[in-house]
Parts: C-alpha cells; structure tokens; sequence
C-alpha cells in the first residue's frame, strides 16, 4: 500500500532533481536528439540519475520506469516513473515552466504524483486519498459552468497525431480560450484552479503518471479520451478536467470530432 513515507520519498526524489537541473537552467551544456527527434540534455540525465540512486538504495525492491535510462524491475508491484524534465524544449530556451515528474503506480494505478518546477520553486504533490498540496499547502480546483467558460490548455498543434488535431480544435472551438505551451506545468495549474481543461495525445507512461493523483487530489478528473481511468496501458490521449461535472461536455464534442474518421 501507498504511506506517506512514500510521499515523503517523492519529495525528496524532486529535491534532488532539482538540486541536478538547477546548474544547467539557462547554462552550456551537452544537448543530443533522440530517435523521435525530442531533445535530451545533461540535465535530464543527471536528473534522472540523482533520483534512481536513491530509489536503488532505499526501495531496491520496487521497479522503475524512466524517460532517459529505462525500465528496471518494470514487473514489480510497486513502480516507479520518472520524467526528469517534462518540457525540455522549454527548459532549453530558458522558460521556467517545465517540470519533474515524479509517480508511484501499484498493479499500474498512479497513487502518488510529484510535478515540480525547480526554478520557480513551485510544486504540486499528490497522494491517493489525500488533498493536492501547493508548497505544503491545500489546493482545489475551480468549478466550470460551462465550456464557453472554460480555459483549455495543451502543449502544442504538432503534438495531435493523425486526425486527432481536427478533434481538439472542435473542442477548443467551444472553449473560451486556448492556451499553448506548459507540458506538465498546465496539469498542476487545474489542480491550482487557474485553468479549467487540459487535453492531450500521444503522451507516454513517464509523461502522465504523476499527474493522476495531483488533479483527482484537488478535485478535478482525469482520463482518457473514452472516459476511462489512466494506467500503465492507457494509449497516451489524455482529458484533465477542473470541473468533473464537464467531463460528458468534453467527451461529446471530441466524439463529434471523430465523425468521418
């Protein structure tokens, strides 16, 4: 089962990240391309490292699932799942609206989530059962009305695979506003009550484990784009709303984006 000692470790996971990311922000330093063309840099390396030394000397028996080095024990009950720096684009041209993501799944459900933005000093912290915390403190999100009320957020256009774009723009066109760029810095903004609507595809495991329980902990809903829960073997769209009483809104006009596809 999930405790706060497990809690307390995730914080000191990001604490550490932090202490690895924060020489590198707006510095020189090694940068490569991966085979999907997304940059990786030292600091998301020695991220990631600073936080599996801990784990490989306090949790040796849990799993571990990471952007940059990969899958270690991934069977265990326990896992694991780290994104150094979500939003290394971001990161690179010097804004500080990335994040570490750190999450701890059991049987594959997120039950603990870290998104934490090391530059500004800000982050969220999420556990099953347990109120999202903003820098210690409780945070809820906000009631929507309705869609031409709600903020939306995403992180880019090109980020929409197939036909999946021409679904969101239906969406967006309902919204009030739609806001580009954040990664997983919007996610922590619904928990916060500043944005109402977050959609996305294509994200991996890394990317959306620890945004689970720091949402849902403040209030708001997360799933995919069929309305179901997000595990271990979610296809990577992603609907993160403030107001779950929304959730049938957004459903039904991505559905009707679908039409003829």
């Amino acid at each position: 089962m999930t405790t706060r000692d497990d809690l307390a470790l995730a914080n000191r996971l990001a604490d550490a990240a932090g202490a690895a990311i924060r020489p590198f922000f707006r510095a020189r330093y090694d940068m490569e391309y991966k085979s999907d063309l997304s940059p990786v840099t030292e600091a998301d390396k020695a991220a990631e490292a600073a936080i599996r030394a801990i784990l490989e000397k306090e949790r040796p028996q849990d799993g571990i699932i990471g952007e940059e080095y990969g899958a270690t024990r991934e069977d265990a009950e326990r896992v694991w799942i780290l994104d150094p720096i979500d939003g290394t684009r971001s990161f690179i041209a010097g804004r500080p609206i990335f994040g570490t993501l750190v999450a701890l799944t059991q049987a594959g459900w997120p039950t603990v989530g870290i998104i934490d933005q090391p530059i500004a000093g800000e982050r969220w912290a999420g556990m099953m059962g347990q109120p999202t915390t903003f820098n210690g403190k409780p945070v809820t999100t906000r009631a929507c009305r309705d869609l031409d009320q709600a903020i939306l957020a995403s992180t880019a256009p090109q980020l929409f695979p197939g036909c999946t774009g021409e679904h969101f723009s239906r969406l967006a066109g309902q919204c009030r506003d739609t806001l580009w760029g954040g990664d997983c810095y919007n996610y922590g903004l619904v928990a916060s009550g500043h944005v109402d609507i977050v959609i996305e595809a294509g994200l991996k495991l890394h990317d959306l484990a620890a945004l689970v329980p720091v949402v849902e902990g403040a209030g708001g809903r997360m799933c995919d784009w069929a309305g179901d829960p997000l595990t271990h073997d979610s296809d990577g769209r992603v609907i993160a709303l403030g107001d779950p009483a929304r959730l049938d809104d957004v459903l039904d006009a991505l559905a009707e984006g679908h039409e003829g596809h």
